[in-house]
């Protein structure tokens, strides 16, 4: 019971792990995301396509007594619900997880909002979109140049984030009822999920007091760890520990930086950065990228670095191709298409479920004469 995107990715993932997962949408224009875009292909969004791979899609009207009645009887034949509603829409309905649990004890519920479903009423009750929670989690602040506004992440990683932590409560909780017979309720806040990546930056600022601020790509406690402008494009390079640093200056021509003090150590780089740093950017800016990789990435010098891609170059890095993440799904308006696959690796098992996105109320017939809901016909 999950559409737009934290609920959806979270069930893909749990398609690629095996599950049957039937994705309940509500008549006429079904999940939301099926509007969103361009692009569309053949009629089909791309953006629906991406997250609801795996799934089967049958159409419920929650607003009538038939369709709460039919999705109380799904419900019942489940392992696990999941939804993404805002908190209160499907206790309304007669949904929620203390009326299925006192009849299905063994269901697993899992809720995911932006705010969590306890705490603030006034939190509790409100949309939780993806910029909203990248805003309130210090996310916002963290992400940009330090001359300029903050932004955004890129992806919407409070969504994704949310998702991902709800794929672990819930196997999790699958794992608690092979012990007790006893299903639980599964609760995911966005807001909690991101402000759980803070990490060392609230770490730092529990411990201190000292707000952290956006730095661009740089690192606060580890110097030199950023992104570096070639003759043509731009190049990540990792120091992790003075070795890498001293392999580095000698690879740049700039040994002399080992006999100042500013440099020696981690610590007094972090501290002197802004005496290091425009060294480091003169030198980059003499050679491309790969030049500057095939130098520092030999076994004399040893030092972690990337060139920047674009989506266009990730999607087609050979690591990726070689690992089997991308590969191709059969669906029946849009064609043969590439997809990205479960990042999950479990022995040689690779998860990836090859059924495409379904298709509005594609299997409805399908999954209600499996559960023995409705006839044949």
């Amino acid at each position: 019971m999950t559409r737009v995107l934290a609920g959806p990715f979270a069930t893909m993932l749990l398609a690629d792990m095996g599950a049957d997962v039937i994705k309940v949408e509500r008549p006429g224009p079904g999940d939301d995301t099926r509007a969103f875009g361009p692009p569309f292909v053949e009629g089909e969004s791309t953006y629906f396509m991406s997250i609801n791979r795996g799934k089967r899609s049958i159409v419920i009207d929650l607003k009538s007594d038939e369709g709460r009645h039919l999705l109380r009887s799904i419900a019942g034949k489940s392992d696990v619900l999941v939804e993404n509603f805002r908190a209160g829409v499907l206790e309304r309905a007669g949904l929620g997880c203390d009326e299925l649990h006192a009849e299905f004890p063994r269901l697993i519920y899992a809720s995911i909002s932006g705010f969590g479903q306890q705490g603030l009423e006034e939190y509790v009750k409100a949309p939780g979109y993806d910029l909203l929670v990248q805003s309130l989690s210090g996310v916002v602040s963290l992400t940009g140049h330090a001359d300029g506004s903050g932004t955004k992440a890129g992806v919407s990683i409070g969504d994704l984030v949310g998702g991902l932590y709800c794929v672990q409560g819930v196997l999790a909780a699958l794992f608690e009822r092979e012990k007790t017979g006893r299903g639980q309720r599964v609760d995911i806040s966005m807001l909690d999920g991101l402000v759980s990546l803070l990490t060392y930056h609230a770490g730092n600022y529990l411990a201190t007091g000292n707000i952290p601020h956006r730095m661009g790509t740089r690192h606060p406690s580890i110097c030199p760890f950023e992104v570096f402008s070639t003759a043509d494009g731009q190049l990540a390079v990792c120091c992790g520990n003075d070795a890498q640093f001293s392999r580095l200056a000698h690879a740049l021509g700039l040994s002399a930086c080992l006999s100042d003090a500013r440099f020696q150590t981690n610590a007094a780089r972090v501290q002197h950065r802004d005496a290091l740093i425009p060294q480091l950017e003169t030198v980059f800016a003499q050679k491309t990228s790969q030049e500057w990789i095939d130098r520092l990435g030999s076994s004399e010098v040893d030092v972690p670095c990337a060139s920047v891609q674009d989506v266009a170059g990730a999607l087609s890095h050979p690591q990726l191709r070689a690992r089997g993440l991308i590969q191709s799904v059969q669906h029946p308006k849009a064609g043969s298409m590439e997809a990205v696959g479960s990042p999950v690796r479990i022995g040689r098992y690779g998860g990836f479920s090859e059924r495409p996105a379904p298709l509005l109320g594609q299997h409805t017939a399908e999954v209600l004469e499996e559960l023995g809901l409705t006839s044949p016909d």
